[in-house]
């Protein structure tokens, strides 16, 4: 029977000051992505966590976007407003509610109606018009799909929003949650987490993923507290130790599998390793190369089994390996393992999990219904998990 685990005073609505004591960029030079290695200090916050939760940050936005609004609205900063959503007893100044509170993307239909209502340049006019028309109706989704709410106010700079009228358009800034990836037998006081830093243009406009960038670029290592809490899954490495574990992870989906081992070494399970991981190129994304070559060459894993998409003509991906592996992968499942699948939800995971229905018909010589119910029932004994986003 396991330890009651401690409560922590810490959780969402109380996130704890935490300090990043390490921002390490994973990979190496010519690679066309951005991952980093974030080390996160729990110090003295009784948070606890096990392999397979996530860490929820709260970011702030970017100083430079915050200030363009400002300007674009013709505003200091230090104007009181209240926006509906945060349910304030007191109002706050713009500058706080913009930099700390609300979301400065994903804008709404809501804010062309309002600018409509408002404007009284003629050439405006008419432009807002034309998105609110019903046969404009995906034209607006588009436009508004590729623009953020400074793109708005920039190409209507003749109708001005007051301070209030601005946030009440604006939602709530969220927190984000990363899969971690470390484990707690290992790093009782820290929490690891594998981020893929986002930047990319639209509209002529370079973007920034808010807290991608945010733990990237805006928190000094060591000093500039970080408010996060443990958010508690229902994924996790197996509770039978003697169980095998199939875990795919391309990407930032290796992470919980980084945890997962490290946490199934440290409690002595017997059950085997077998590890699936993809990126773009060998040789500048092989995320935590060093780690998986030691646990593979100390027996630590069975097998590790590597998808590269850009290294030849023709792309491979960790689905291609299964399918290369599909008699051993059967016999893993068949005996009692347990399969993991961590990563990108609208392509990657489809694929995978057809792939193992493919697997189990072909291996196991049945139809495809009768591999569709073995797949439930896998989904049943949690021998079939997903964490995907």
């Amino acid at each position: 029977m396991s330890a009651p685990v401690a409560t922590s005073a810490f959780s969402k609505d109380n996130p704890f000051p935490a300090k990043v004591t390490e921002n390490r960029l994973l990979n190496k030079p010519g690679s066309s992505k951005e991952t980093r290695h974030f080390v996160v200090n729990l110090g003295d916050s009784g948070l606890h966590y096990k392999a397979g939760d996530s860490l929820g940050v709260f970011p702030t936005n970017r100083p430079v976007e915050v200030a363009e609004i400002l300007e674009k609205i013709g505003a200091t900063g230090d104007e009181l407003v209240s926006p509906a959503m945060l349910k304030l007893s007191t109002p706050i100044p713009l500058r706080e509610a913009l930099s700390h509170r609300l979301a400065l993307g994903s804008p709404t239909s809501k804010i062309i109606s309002t600018l409509f209502a408002k404007a009284t340049d003629a050439n405006e006019k008419a432009r807002l018009e034309a998105l609110l028309k019903p046969e404009a109706k995906d034209a607006l989704a588009g436009y508004l799909d590729e623009r953020e709410y400074i793109d708005i106010l920039s190409e209507f700079p003749n109708t001005k929003l007051t301070p209030q009228e601005l946030v009440d358009h604006l939602r709530k800034l969220m927190p984000r949650l990363y899969s971690i990836a470390s484990s707690s037998r290992v790093y009782p006081n820290e929490i690891h987490l594998t981020v893929a830093i986002v930047r990319y243009t639209t509209n002529h406009r370079e973007r920034h993923g808010v807290c991608s960038t945010f733990l990237a670029d805006r928190v000094r290592v060591s000093e500039t507290p970080t408010p996060v809490f443990v958010s508690n899954s229902h994924f996790g490495p197996p509770e039978d130790t003697t169980k095998d574990a199939i875990m795919v992870g391309p990407g930032t989906g290796i992470a919980p599998f980084r945890a997962f081992v490290q946490d199934r070494i440290a409690a002595g399970a017997t059950g085997r390793n077998w590890v699936f991981f993809g990126d773009q190129k060998s040789h500048t994304d092989f995320l935590y190369q060093e780690e998986w070559e030691t646990y593979l060459a100390e027996g630590k894993i069975t097998h590790l089994d590597l998808a590269w998409s850009r290294d030849q003509i023709l792309k491979v991906y960790v689905q291609d390996k299964m399918r290369e592996k599909a008699a051993e992968l059967w016999s893993w499942i068949k005996g009692g393992g347990h399969f993991f699948v961590c990563g990108d939800a609208k392509r990657m995971a489809k694929d995978v999990d057809q792939a193992l229905h493919d697997i189990i018909a072909e291996q196991g010589g049945m139809t495809i219904e009768q591999a569709q119910d073995y797949v439930k029932q896998m989904k049943k004994d949690k021998r079939y998990q997903r964490d995907v986003y």
